[in-house]
């Protein structure tokens, strides 16, 4: 008696996994977590000092990828 009833919750708890991961496989394919007005709003309203930093940050991450590149190149 207890043996079928963890089978059966084992049945029907994959079966409501499976339904929450196509719903949201669903959603996604769809377009439904996409928001575009997030990346306009975010340039309208951004200062230019914060831009230039954002633009420092990644010519920063550039220089030490460029780095590690080079010191992994110059290994044995």
């Amino acid at each position: 008696m207890i043996n079928d009833t963890l089978f059966m919750m084992l049945i029907v708890g994959l079966i409501v996994s499976f339904a929450i991961l196509g719903f949201f496989i669903w959603g996604a394919k769809d377009g439904q977590f996409d928001d575009s007005e997030k990346m306009m709003g975010g340039l309208l309203f951004d200062s230019e000092e914060d831009l230039n930093d954002a633009v420092k940050k990644d010519e920063k991450k550039k220089e030490i990828k460029k780095d590690k590149e080079q010191k992994k190149s110059e290994l044995p």
